[in-house]
This record gives structure tokens, sequence and C-alpha cells, in this order.
């Protein structure tokens, strides 16, 4: 193509080197304007791999921006482990670089709290729902239904738990044995991180960690944030710990891009809706079946 077409080639070139120019020229300012606002990421919702996704996406736009400070708002009862447990980490590697500032919401149990941790401070309404430092597991078992309607499987395995919570059968006690070990082992993953980020020991967080929940105030009493407040106290704290002016700092959203159809049909407004809700809801429980969740589920 080089050959055949020369002129437009250097052309396209010449192009490209413009728009590279003109894309440093743009990035240069928005960069040292962004060092002036505070990043803002919510999580509302239990947490999922979309979650996780939403969130990891925001948190590398934050460190990309030089943003000094961020403001995490939590409204969550939480949710998958793993999805939690990653996005502490993000957080606790961008607390090298960026003051965090968590501010729990109407809920923040749970992996909700355990993201928390991830913050250097946690602001919480004194109403605040929170607590609900445990694990749970469930699965569902449709033996007597199934025999009902004459339905029955025929199971070939490689050992003996391979269909482990298999939904046609009871758990025998082996089962719930190691069923029970690896919930023993997520919890105390769950405390050495709440010990950790709030500077208790291990006996302390187990005294409240089975699994109640408690008002913002009672966790205030028992060390799980720093002060009570509402999301615009914890904003001024965040700047303040940044060096800004809390007065004048603006907060910069962080959300996730919306499709246009959601632009175009008022996807917020839907999104909201106790249906849509619901729907996302009976997703989450299909999807987490059988898994071990950080959620406070009442």
């Amino acid at each position: 193509m080089e050959q055949q077409f020369p002129t437009l080639v250097r052309s396209r070139e010449l192009l490209d080197t413009i728009f590279s120019g003109f894309e440093l020229l743009m990035v240069w300012p928005f960069h040292r304007r962004f060092r002036k606002q505070i990043a803002r990421i919510e999580v509302t919702g239990a947490i999922a791999s979309g979650t996780r996704k939403q969130v990891l996406n925001a948190l590398k736009v934050v460190e990309e921006r030089k943003f000094p400070a961020l403001l995490l708002r939590i409204d969550s009862p939480g949710g998958t482990v793993g999805d939690s447990q990653e996005i502490y980490q993000a957080l606790m590697k961008l607390r090298d670089k960026v003051k965090i500032v968590a501010s729990f919401g109407n809920i923040s149990a749970s992996g909700g709290v355990y993201i928390g941790m991830g913050a250097e401070h946690i602001v919480a309404n004194p109403g605040t729902i929170t607590g609900s430092i445990g694990v749970i597991l469930r699965g569902n078992n449709l033996e007597r239904l199934l025999e009902k309607i004459g339905v029955s499987f025929k199971v070939i395995k490689s050992g003996p738990y391979k269909d482990i919570l298999a939904f046609d059968r009871e758990l025998t006690e082996p089962e719930k044995d190691i069923l029970q070990t690896l919930i023993d082992t997520s919890y105390h993953q769950f405390v050495r991180t709440v010990a950790e980020g709030r500077n208790l020991t291990i006996e302390a967080v187990k005294s409240f960690a089975d699994g109640r929940i408690f008002t913002g105030e009672q966790a205030l009493d028992l060390g799980v944030v720093d002060r009570l407040g509402t999301e615009e106290d914890a904003r001024r704290w965040a700047a303040e710990l940044a060096g800004l002016d809390p007065e004048k700092t603006p907060c910069f959203n962080l959300e996730e891009p919306k499709s246009w159809t959601s632009r175009l049909f008022s996807g917020r407004a839907y999104a909201q809706s106790p249906l849509a809700i619901g729907l996302e809801w009976l997703e989450f429980e299909a999807s987490t079946s059988g898994l071990p969740l950080w959620l406070y589920r009442p």
C-alpha cells in the first residue's frame, strides 16, 4: 500500500502525529485539575464480579489521573468473598499514593465492612447498619420435591466429595465437616483483616464478629469506624488529609459508563425500580448458590 499510495500514507502519519500531540495537550491541564479534586467511587448493592470490575477500573483511573484523595461511598450488604478481597487489595495498594476515606451509608455490612478496611479512615452515620462479620454458605435440598415428581439423578464421580452440596440429596457428616472447615478458614481471614485494619486484637474482633449487626454508633464504640458523620463530613476529611480546602474541593464521580440504551430510556430510573432490584437479587442468589459469602442476609 505504501508503494501504491505514498501521499496517502504520509498524510495519515501526519494526522496521527497531530492528533497525538493534541491528546497530550488535552491531558496535561486535566491532570492538574484532577489534583485539586477528590475522586468518588460508590459501591452499592451486593458485591459480585460486576462490582469488582467496576471498582477496579475506577481505582485505575484514580491512580492514572493522580487524584490526591478518594471518597469511597459504601452502601452494600456484602457479597462474594473473592471479589471483596480483590477490591480490598486494590485499595491497600492505592493507599501508598492516595488518601482514602470510606463513608458507610444506609448499610455497610459483612463484605461491605471488609472492603471498608482498605480505607485509612471510616466515617459512618449513627444509624448505619454495619457489622455482620462472618461467613455464610447455603445450598438447596430439593430431594423431597424431586421424589414427589418422580425425578432422580444418576451420578458417576471421581471422589466421594465431588458432588458436595448437590441439590438432590442431604449432606453427609464428613461433607458438613469439610464445609465447616472452609467457612472457618474464610472467617479467620475476615477477622484478621479487620484486626489489622482497625488496630485491634484478634480477640477483640471475635467478641463482636459472630454475625451480629450493629449501628454506626455502636461501631464507633467497638473501634470499627473512626467518626460519626455524613458523606459530606467524609468528603471534608478527605480534603483535609490531602491538604486541600474542604470548603472548595469538589468530588469527581467515577461511574461505570452507561450504555446508549440506558441513557436513552432513563436507565437510572429503571435501575432503581423494585422490579430491577428484585431481578438483580434473584440473579445474585442463583449465581452464588453453594459459595461462601461475606453477606448480611436477613
